[in-house]
């Protein structure tokens, strides 16, 4: 999940229907692209952010406006009207004053948030004075190119990129699947041991290239000495989740079977494997211990995405009719400070409109794209209208491949000798987004099935969950359990 904001938004875009608005014209630079480009041009414009593109997580400070194009050679102008696709509302309805304005292009090389995806062209920011002058045009010039990240390697923090044969095959292009991978102290101290994995998956808009030059050694597994890899499931549409998808492609068996091989080549790994993560990270670590149950020996979920889509965020997608109201036509809370009762700050109708604009790497478009089909046009199926929230009770029927909940009620006769106390599922006793619901109605559904999992709640919300002095700690120590549990059955792997 992702934290979103409505501060100032109000002030930003209010409405003035009386004028007309003026022009932003954008081209870019042969220095930047040769062209000819093809695709989705982005405006993004903010009284606020000194530079929009780069808002953390779109943040609704700053309002943005997308146009589709065909064909635009370098310095060809495109146009920016209220023809574009808006949020929150068109061009000529934004209140008058001063903006920040950069304008990106998006060539969607493979990286997740638009405005950070490498070989994207864009501008540096610019300011405009949005006046009564109302046959005004304004020009943008985009002249860079966002960069590829790098990643700095040093003792305790190494970076794997493995090849992906799958992966590669589904995008046409050469893909890899890429960790930050973070050794402890005993590796180099006992250049003769093997040690344990655990897989670190991390949250929507995580990055492991944050972990570029950390000199942290890897902290244990309690007493145990532990490799611990981070992965952040950045793919074209979001968070790959680790799943596999006919959108996304095949990230599941390209992590099971060419990045973990490529791991334990690399590196001293005796065998043990563990997944965990929170938020996104906690349902796809949830996810891949269900679906690959040989390959970890214990998963430790926290505060999942939707693990039962009888409960996504409050809301029944199988029985609902619409995403954005509720049935006393009151608006559906997206976020709310300490919980679902707590004060909103916003509301799903807000979240998919903003991503309608921004069309690809968002949150809520990452879950059309793994969880959904595919389109006659090639774009992921979309669980509700972008305009009237209304829910897409086909779309809803195939998203049940992608229902945790209904995976494990279904096939639990099947599942029970792999996974029985593998699992253990934390979350926060007022999350903001309302996953302990979800979390919840999973827990009485696994009790039914005398199903041996663990299910732990503890004060605090989405984020501040972490601040709890024993959540780490007894999460942990339930991997731990689970590695002597694995040193058991394979003795000879004891040091």
């Amino acid at each position: 999940m992702k934290i979103k904001s409505f501060h100032g938004l109000v002030l930003l875009c209010l409405f003035n229907t009386m004028v007309h608005a003026q022009k932003i014209q954008a081209t870019y630079s042969s220095s930047s692209f040769a062209g000819p480009f093809s695709g989705k041009v982005i405006l993004y414009l903010s009284k606020e952010l000194h530079s929009p593109k780069d808002a953390v997580d779109n943040i609704p400070s700053f309002c943005c406006f997308a146009i589709t194009v065909k064909d635009i050679q370098p310095n060809s102008p495109v146009v920016f009207d209220d023809a574009a696709i808006y949020f929150p509302v068109k061009l000529s309805d934004i209140e008058r004053g001063e903006y920040y304005a950069q304008v990106v292009w998006d060539r969607n090389t493979g990286g997740r948030n638009i405005g950070s995806c490498p070989d994207n062209m864009f501008n540096a920011s610019v300011k405009f004075n949005f006046t009564k002058k109302i046959k005004q045009t304004f020009l943008i010039k985009c002249d860079s190119v966002i960069p590829n990240p790098t990643f700095v390697e040093v003792p305790f923090m190494k970076e794997l990129k493995a090849h992906s044969d799958l992966l590669t095959a589904f995008y046409h292009r050469e893909t890899t699947v890429d960790g930050a991978v973070n050794l402890p102290a005993e590796y180099y101290t006992d250049p003769s041991r093997k040690f344990p994995v655990e897989f670190v998956v991390l949250g929507y808009g995580g990055d492991y290239h944050w972990n570029s030059e950390d000199t942290l050694k890897a902290w244990p597994l309690d007493s145990f000495p532990c490799i611990r890899v981070f992965l952040d499931g950045n793919c074209p549409w979001g968070h790959s989740t680790y799943a596999n998808s006919v959108n996304t492609g095949p990230w599941g068996d390209a992590l099971v079977n060419e990045f973990i091989p490529a791991l334990e080549k690399k590196f001293r790994c005796n065998g043990a494997r563990f997944v965990s993560g929170h938020s996104s990270g906690g349902w796809s670590s949830l996810w891949l211990q269900v679906n690959y149950p040989k390959t970890f020996a214990g998963c430790w979920s926290s505060s999942p995405d939707p693990v039962d889509f009888r409960n996504y965020e409050m809301i029944d997608i199988y029985k609902e009719k619409n995403m954005f109201y509720d049935q006393d036509s009151s608006l559906r809370v997206d976020g709310a400070i300490a919980g679902y009762s707590g004060m909103p700050w916003i509301f799903f109708k807000d979240d998919y409109r903003i991503e309608n604009v921004l069309w690809r790497g968002e949150q809520y478009w990452s879950w059309n794209a793994v969880w959904g089909g595919k389109l006659s046009n090639g774009l992921p199926e979309n669980i509700c209208d972008p305009n009237t929230g209304i829910i897409d009770s086909v779309v809803a029927s195939h998203w049940k491949n992608y229902d945790i909940s209904l995976i494990l009620r279904t096939n639990w006769n099947e599942l029970q000798p792999e996974l029985d106390n593998k699992i253990r599922i934390t979350a926060g006793n007022s999350d903001n987004y309302s996953l302990d619901k979800s979390v919840k109605l999973l827990e009485s559904e696994m009790k039914k099935l005398n199903a041996k999992m663990e299910f732990v709640y503890y004060p605090g919300d989405h984020f501040t969950v972490w601040t709890n002095p024993t959540f780490v700690v007894d999460g942990q120590h339930f991997l731990a359990q689970k590695y002597v549990e694995w040193l058991k059955l394979h003795p000879e792997s004891k040091k």
